[in-house]
């Protein structure tokens, strides 16, 4: 009685909505009807061998017309033909000639990595210099500075590094001048709570005839830059909710004060100067780490390049345009903070950027040179995390 009930009730739904068990919906919802009682077998049975020929768009999909019987019997004659033929043996395949090996479309440069890396010491050296005769606060740090003297060596090759900080009005938290020779040439600057100016990152890698460029204007309140989509778009507040504005609002800051036409067009030029240039994933890319997202600021230029003169030179030059850029931010009385609960609430901030600072470092620098080696330039280079609370932020 149930089994009956339940068959009645679903012939009824069938006719309600007009189709029927043999009914197949094809492309764009249009329907074409198998006709199954054309070939009723002996046993009341329909004959499903021969259905109706059918073209879809996905070949996958398509129904041949059956041969006839007529044609059936001329296949089946014609297999014993070509069953003999392929009796014969079959001659031998040509051997399979290797592909050529891809090559790069520009090959490592022509310049050799000591003399690169000791270029970029040495402008690197005269930047800071110009730092420290700007801001007379700044102080180093001997001890968390190495001498090449001292025997600090990453991949057998000698490091570098001058710590120095200025707890006055420049309030600056952290300078990290370092260099590893024939391999590394970076300069890491971090502020202090009483001052919106920018972090700069600027760091150059080289191996194997290559040049890996990273320079990073990176903004002090969170914009929500990583959350920006390929379109260039950011999650509004019906995602957000009010963090929304406030993003959108330090955002707004950073591009009026910092992230302007004049830092965007001298990015732009320089990079279009370059030779052989490879973008490396940026804030929406994949292949960027976690951490590398939050920190990264949204006019980062990451490349690699061959090892040229010219691009060398032409790095060097925006590594020192931008520095004096910062430098001029820096001295300028209109990005301090007075001492307050916002400060305070920056400092905590910071600290936890270090933080993850440091973590995307390490990334990067184990990627260069090996795991312990690695984590012991991160280290050194990223400097204490408590070092935000310069300038009477704590």
């Amino acid at each position: 009685m149930v089994l009956s009930s339940r068959l009645a009730l679903a012939a009824l739904l069938l006719s309600s909505y007009n189709v029927d068990a043999f009914t197949v919906q094809g492309p764009g919802g249009s329907s074409r009807a198998v006709t199954l009682n054309q070939h009723i077998g002996a046993g009341g049975m329909a004959d499903t061998r021969d259905p109706e020929a059918y073209n879809d768009e996905d070949p996958r999909k398509s129904i041949s017309a059956a041969p006839s019987f007529e044609e059936y019997l001329k296949q089946r004659a014609n297999e014993g033909t070509t069953a003999a033929v392929a009796a014969d043996p079959a001659p031998a395949p040509a051997p399979a000639v290797a592909a050529a090996p891809s090559t790069p479309s520009v090959a490592g440069g022509d310049m050799d990595a000591t003399s690169a890396i000791s270029a970029m010491e040495t402008s690197q050296s005269k930047t800071v210099g110009d730092i420290a005769a700007t801001i007379p606060d700044l102080a180093p740090k001997p001890d968390q500075s190495y001498a090449k003297s001292d025997g600090f060596t990453v991949m057998g090759n000698a490091v570098s590094l001058q710590a120095s900080d200025a707890p006055g009005p420049a309030n600056v938290a952290w300078i990290s001048d370092l260099n590893v020779d024939g391999a590394l040439s970076s300069l890491t600057i971090f502020n202090g709570p009483l001052s919106d100016v920018p972090h700069l990152i600027s760091r150059c890698f080289v191996k194997d005839g290559m040049l890996s460029f990273f320079l990073d204007v990176r903004p002090r309140a969170y914009g929500a830059h990583d959350l920006r989509d390929a379109d260039g778009n950011y999650p509004g507040p019906e995602t957000l909710g009010r963090k929304a504005f406030e993003y959108s609002g330090a955002r707004k800051d950073y591009d009026s004060k910092f992230g302007t036409e004049e830092l965007i067009s001298l990015l732009d030029e320089s990079v279009a100067k370059l030779e052989g240039v490879t973008k490396n994933p940026g804030l929406g890319d994949e292949g960027l780490g976690e951490l590398e997202k939050i920190t990264r600021g949204p006019l980062a230029v990451d490349i690699t390049m061959p090892l040229t003169s010219g691009n060398v030179d032409t790095v060097i030059g925006l590594r020192e345009k931008v520095a004096s850029m910062w430098l001029g931010w820096a001295t300028d009385g209109s990005h301090t903070h007075k001492p307050g609960a916002p400060v305070n609430s920056q400092y905590v901030y910071d600290t936890k950027y270090k933080q993850n600072c440091y973590g995307a470092l390490l990334d990067t620098y184990v990627g260069f040179f090996g795991q312990a080696d690695g984590e012991k330039l991160a280290a050194a280079d990223s400097g204490p995390l408590d070092e935000a609370y310069v300038g009477g932020g704590s």
